[in-house]
């Protein structure tokens, strides 16, 4: 009897370790078959470089500069050094107003940006126009880059001192009041630090030379990071 069982149980011992051997290689199969698929799907979106497109006008066209002079470039290479994996569309027109702007807006920005650093309105200011119809352009661009899911970082800018107190009042309030509306992020004055520095712009009095640039780069520099870390959570 004591046999019988014994033989019995020697039979049925090897199938169980057998089934549970089979068990835990299908688990294995099916853990390393998941980890495959969240390399597919997670991977390679994170190790794409952010894509940004600078929007405006001549200050980011580069007006008189080489194009490694220009503000995109010189950002890029800056981020880059940095640690940040980017790549920086020059998007300026030089001489765009917003109009001008709203109109290019959606054949300008490719599909796949995920960031646009917007400067526009210094057109719009020198040549009088009605700040109101700047409000209005820069928010229509900002409601559409939103809807496609792109982030913005807008560049402010302040009325010339010879076009009066309400001119400036209502033209300079157009930038903080839309980054507040939106939530997006703002650079309160684009020129800082560089508007009416002779030596830091060209002979016309307007447009940066590249060490005034490299000012504004540095400058803008914590806003452009933020922006960076705004397009990493959206990918998640």
């Amino acid at each position: 009897m004591r046999i019988s069982f014994l033989r019995r149980f020697s039979r049925a011992n090897p199938t169980n370790n057998h089934r549970r051997a089979k068990r835990q290689i299908s688990g294995l199969y099916a853990a390393i078959i998941v980890a495959f698929l969240v390399a597919i799907i997670s991977g390679p979106a994170n190790a794409q470089p952010v894509r940004i497109v600078a929007f405006g006008d001549s200050l980011l066209a580069g007006f008189g500069l080489r194009a490694n002079e220009a503000f995109p470039a010189q950002l890029e290479n800056t981020l880059k050094k940095r640690g940040h994996d980017v790549e920086i569309a020059n998007a300026g027109v030089s001489g765009d107003t917003t109009t001008g702007g709203l109109s290019r807006l959606d054949s300008s920005i490719q599909d796949g940006t995920e960031a646009v650093i917007l400067v526009l309105g210094a057109n719009d200011m020198l040549r009088g126009m009605d700040p109101e119809i700047a409000r209005k352009n820069l928010d229509e661009m900002i409601k559409r880059l939103k809807a496609r899911k792109i982030e913005v970082l807008i560049g402010g800018m302040r009325a010339a001192p010879n076009l009066g107190p309400d001119y400036a009042a209502k033209f300079d309030s157009i930038y903080p009041e839309l980054a507040k509306e939106h939530d997006i992020l703002i650079y309160p004055f684009f020129l800082d630090g560089v508007a009416g520095q002779r030596e830091l712009n060209l002979g016309d009095g307007i447009h940066p030379t590249p060490k005034g640039v490299s000012l504004i780069v540095e400058r803008i520099l914590p806003a452009v990071e933020s922006l960076i870390e705004r397009v990493k959570k959206r990918r998640g």
